[in-house]
């Protein structure tokens, strides 16, 4: 009790008082700096410099479904099954993937996002290299769960950098577009495996190898631009580096200012925190559960949905064109290159939308249509009515929207929770969703592909399609109004909640 009468009661999810030691407290505008910014050559750097990462996601998870037929078969230098490469390697890549995105979203949240975006990136360079050297089956798999281990730690830390560094009224559809580049390196990855796999140009235990290391190359050529990229000038002031968060954002400014020819306003809104550390795991799991426990189901729900549709058909859908249509395994990239295009389309002329129309209706409406329309591809399939060419087409036009809905998955989780949790939101949405759907497709899609039966692969897509509608159904109830909205009014920060209790 104090001078001034008892405090009442601040509830179990309230911070703690502040005590002797604490930080003392910083009030700053730079959020609202960041927000203001008009469009300019330095954003496009942050884009090229870390958003290039989903194509080399999307390069190598197509590498792999498009050679596992090459690999399966004598000659390959491994003696692997196509089952094994389609099923076990695919599911142990993404279990890395799950295991990465906790590790380092963990270290991301603590140690900041350019330290862990250049680490992670270099996680995945060794491990593709050394893929691509494999010489048994298990070198093969490790490598491959470590490959994933590196993506799955990128996704923590670039999400969670692009979004506190893009303004606000661009957050939605930069999101949407860097997350569907994924399928740019999908289409280089289908391309590339028709030339690799072509034993005219290369035998058949070198080709594959070759899109391997592809990868590298690339994954090289991204490194150097990201060095430029700086440090989210957000988790600088909230971890006690205000004072190099206003430098950098004056570096900015100025930058902008200069490009192109104006003079920025001043910005009106401050906001006041007390900085911390780090934030631990009790107080994370309070914030997005009993904080937020409605965006905690929606993001769930997301990606469990996208996971598994999206998963199972890109490691499984080379398999499906050679078992079902005679489909030889060098051509299968041609028309995976096809429906990657279709992938990336979704997204980028769909993104604007999600600015403008909104996230609740074009989350749910993204979801909850392109599950209709697999429902209806499994249906003329299983009728016999569909050729590879015409199956291609349905699933163009059924991940046309998938895809726009899959990217908004990323964007929702990496938004709707404070800024101190938001790394490690994205790493446990994402590794437990991809769990619950990543995992199982590739193993279920596997296994009901092999046995030949057309019925049973029907019903693997119309398992994908119930997924999807059912999570676009839990959007259309709980996504988050959070267009155009700075990410501090979409969740206060712990630490300015914590400045509330201030002496």
């Amino acid at each position: 009790m104090t001078a001034s009468g008892p405090r009442s009661n601040p509830g179990p999810d309230a911070p703690r008082p502040p005590r002797a030691g604490d930080a003392p407290l910083v009030t700053t505008k730079v959020p609202a700096r960041l927000d203001r910014l008009p469009w300019s050559g330095w954003h496009w750097m942050i884009v090229v410099g870390l958003g290039t990462v989903w194509i080399l996601d999307g390069l190598e998870v197509t590498v792999v479904g498009n050679i596992a037929s090459r690999l399966s078969e004598p000659g390959s230098g491994l003696p692997i099954t196509d089952a094994q490469v389609t099923g076990m390697a695919a599911a142990l890549y993404v279990t890395g993937a799950c295991a990465g995105a906790l590790f380092f979203g963990w270290l991301t949240d603590r140690y900041g996002r350019k330290k862990l975006f250049l680490i992670t990136l270099g996680v995945y360079l060794v491990a593709t290299a050394l893929t691509a050297v494999s010489f048994s089956v298990w070198w093969f798999f490790l490598f491959r769960f470590l490959t994933g281990f590196g993506i799955g730690g990128e996704y923590a830390a670039i999400n969670s950098a692009i979004d506190e560094l893009i303004p606000s009224r661009y957050r939605g559809r930069v999101d949407i577009v860097i997350n569907g580049s994924f399928w740019l390196g999908a289409v280089g990855g289908s391309l590339l495996s028709v030339l690799m796999l072509n034993t005219r140009f290369f035998p058949a235990d070198i080709g594959w190898r070759l899109t391997f290391a592809f990868g590298v190359v690339l994954g090289l050529a991204i490194l150097l631009v990201r060095r430029h990229v700086p440090e989210s000038p957000r988790w600088m002031f909230i971890h006690g580096r205000a004072e190099g968060a206003e430098e950098l954002v004056g570096a900015i400014e100025r930058r902008v200012e200069e490009e192109r020819g104006v003079t920025l306003p001043e910005p009106s809104e401050a906001i006041t925190i007390r900085p911390r550390k780090s934030t631990g795991f009790v107080d994370i799991a309070r914030t997005l559960f009993r904080a937020y426990p409605r965006r905690a189901v929606l993001g769930l729900a997301l990606f469990i949905g996208q996971a598994f549709l999206y998963n199972a058909i890109t490691f499984g859908f080379g398999s499906i064109l050679v078992t079902f249509f005679a489909v030889p395994s060098g051509n299968t990239g041609y028309y995976f290159a096809v429906i990657a295009g279709g992938n990336f389309l979704g997204p980028l002329l769909l993104c604007r939308l999600f600015d403008t129309l909104g996230r609740r209706p074009m989350i749910a409406g993204t979801y909850v249509l392109s599950g209709v329309l697999l429902f209806v591809t499994a249906w003329m399939f299983d009728r016999g009515w569909l050729n590879a060419a015409t199956m291609t087409a349905c699933w163009c036009v059924v991940l046309f929207f998938a895809s726009a809905g899959a990217s908004s998955a990323y964007l929702t989780a990496s938004e709707v929770f404070p800024m101190e949790t938001r790394a490690l939101a994205i790493a446990f949405f994402y590794a437990i969703g991809t769990a619950a759907g990543g995992i199982s497709g590739p193993l279920i899609f596997a296994e009901l592909t092999r046995s030949g039966v057309v019925g049973d692969t029907a019903l693997a897509f119309c398992i994908g399609a119930s997924l999807m509608v059912a999570s676009g159904l839990v959007a259309a109830f709980l996504a988050v109004p959070a267009e155009r909205r700075s990410l501090e009014d979409i969740a206060e920060p712990l630490s300015a909640r914590a400045a509330v209790d201030a002496p």
